[in-house]
């Protein structure tokens, strides 16, 4: 009998983009089921009704929620191609990235970065080069951080190789830069040009006004109809 594998997503969500690369990479087929947040539908708040939001994972009628937790299962449900590597220490070092990569990373860049200006965009500026520098030592001589193939904490991580440069744009900086972040700006361009990873960033364009409307509504300048 096939299995039902369903995922529920938006287009821009990177949370969603990480479960969409692990299936792909464990070779599962699947199908997309796009939200509307702004409008969610039955379905979604019948899946998760605690948080409300994607992605979420549907297979064979059970429902997973929260990302990190469904690249989990799903690298305990499919065996090929390993996100975990085997050795206890390793993993638990795998689990540790991807928090902090949410907890610190993340928060400090779309949190602290991407909805400021002046001095608080200056300490968010600050406070996120602290957080880079921990993945610089992490990375440094590795092609991934699952060593040589694509791992947990790659997948966690991936958004800094193609919404990070978005960010940049939107506000005239560079976090990542060569001369600062040599080791994390190869993995950005080894990670980004993954066919697999590569083939499923969503449309740049779109992001763009995306979050230009983002941060113009956090900075209280709405843009004008």
């Amino acid at each position: 009998m096939a299995e039902e594998v369903k995922v529920l997503r938006t287009w821009s969500s990177p949370f969603a983009l990480r479960v969409i690369w692990a299936l792909k990479l464990k070779g599962v087929e699947f199908d997309t089921i796009y939200e509307d947040l702004s409008n969610k539908s039955p379905l979604l708040l019948q899946y998760n009704p605690i948080h409300k939001r994607v992605p979420v994972l549907v297979h064979n009628g059970k429902v997973i929620c929260e990302s990190l937790v469904i690249l989990e299962y799903i690298d305990e449900t499919w065996k090929q191609n390993p996100l975990l590597p085997e050795d206890p220490h390793q993993q638990a070092n795998a689990r540790f990235w991807a928090k902090f990569g949410d907890d610190k990373v993340l928060q400090s860049i779309v949190r602290g970065v991407l909805p400021k200006e002046g001095k608080e965009l200056e300490e968010g500026v600050l406070a996120s080069l602290e957080n880079l520098k921990y993945l610089e030592e992490e990375i440094r001589g590795k092609k991934f951080f699952g060593g040589e193939t694509i791992g947990l904490a790659d997948i966690a991580l991936g958004w800094l190789a193609y919404y990070l440069d978005i960010f940049e744009e939107i506000l005239g900086l560079k976090l990542i830069d060569q001369e600062k972040f040599p080791s994390l700006a190869a993995w950005k361009q080894e990670f980004a040009n993954a066919p697999i990873i590569h083939e499923n960033w969503p449309d740049r364009d779109k992001l763009v006004n995306k979050f230009v409307a983002m941060r113009e509504a956090e900075l209280g300048k709405e843009t004008p109809k």
